[in-house]
């Protein structure tokens, strides 16, 4: 799909223009910074940013060893102002390791709240289909609204907040797949995949996780984050990719090979990640092929199928592509 025409643009156009041409040096330092850390994988990265800018959580799925959690870690050096909190995840956690407790302060003749390791401003839940499904529902009303509670009383959460989860692939031995209301709570769902050989060589020459991690430097602050994020939100969409984002949802509804197909959250999540891409990408518009590229990984973790005979990924790329091809084209 091409620009929109200017005919059916908002009034206020070429000023959000302007706004992404800014912003466009601050991403373009973030994506650098990252890129140092974590050797050939741009694209991963930008979907990556793509998410956190729409405000929403990432998961991450792929066997250990790949680099999952330095990503998370490379992030809170980049960012300045955001304090950085890490979980991980094991069978023996309960919930109360994760909130924080009320602990009886005799000085105060009273209960203290003591916040535990959720009140961060990025946090990495580690392995998080390590641990049982009590500990991992305690994570549903912080990723939802932002906010922790605690007996009879509830905790706002400083913004920003994300969670970058890790999960093993849901075979290896010792795991819990993640209940579908928290899946439903990851913006979208990620495969990170060994490097590139000429990239393994690179990470074999330079440990950059062990040497130049440590040395990294904010490239950005907390307040031009959530500036990038305020623009992210009003990235144009044509009505006719609206529609398609929309057609999508209800195709998965409707399709014969699914048992639980995607909300109208979904489809939220799928036009907020589309923006944030764009805006990443240097456009103050969507285009069709952001719908195709994100909409498996914002879709396939939130429909259920009725058997295995087709991967979720493949059969919304499918449905995607179909619709792209008949609303659009």
């Amino acid at each position: 799909m091409e620009a929109p025409k200017s005919a059916l643009l908002p009034e206020n156009f070429s000023e959000l223009e302007e706004k992404v041409i800014r912003t466009g040096a601050q991403i373009a330092s973030i994506l650098n910074g990252l890129e140092t850390v974590i050797k050939g994988k741009r694209g991963f990265l930008e979907k990556v940013l793509a998410g956190i800018l729409a405000g929403g959580h990432i998961l991450i799925e792929d066997v250990p060893g790949t680099g999952k959690t330095t990503v998370a870690k490379t992030l809170s050096h980049l960012i300045k102002g955001l304090h950085f909190s890490r979980i991980q995840f094991t069978p023996d956690l309960l919930p109360y390791d994760i909130t924080g407790v009320d602990v009886w302060d005799a000085s105060q003749n009273n209960f203290t709240f003591r916040p535990g390791p959720l009140f961060a401003n990025i946090l990495l839940a580690d392995e998080i289909n390590r641990t049982t499904p009590k500990v991992q529902s305690a994570l549903l009303e912080v990723m939802a609204e932002s906010q922790v509670t605690v007996g009879n009383s509830t905790y706002q959460l400083k913004e920003p907040f994300f969670v970058l989860a890790t999960q093993n692939p849901i075979e290896m031995e010792g795991t819990y797949p993640l209940p579908a209301a928290q899946l439903d709570r990851f913006l979208m769902k990620l495969n990170l995949g060994y490097p590139e050989l000429e990239s393994e060589y690179s990470i074999l020459r330079q440990d950059p996780s062990a040497t130049l991690l440590p040395e990294l430097k904010p490239v950005i602050s907390a307040k031009d984050f959530l500036n990038i994020r305020k623009t992210a939100r009003e990235i144009y969409c044509d009505d006719r990719l609206l529609k398609c984002a929309a057609d999508i949802a209800v195709k998965t509804r409707e399709h014969k090979a699914v048992r639980l197909g995607v909300s109208t959250r979904g489809a939220l999540m799928l036009l907020a990640a589309c923006r944030a891409y764009a805006l990443v990408k240097g456009r103050a518009y969507i285009i069709d092929q952001d719908i195709a590229d994100l909409a498996p990984l914002v879709y396939a973790h939130r429909v259920i199928l009725k058997g295995n005979m087709v991967k979720a990924e493949e059969l919304i790329r499918e449905v995607a592509l179909n619709e792209i091809a008949r609303v659009i084209h």
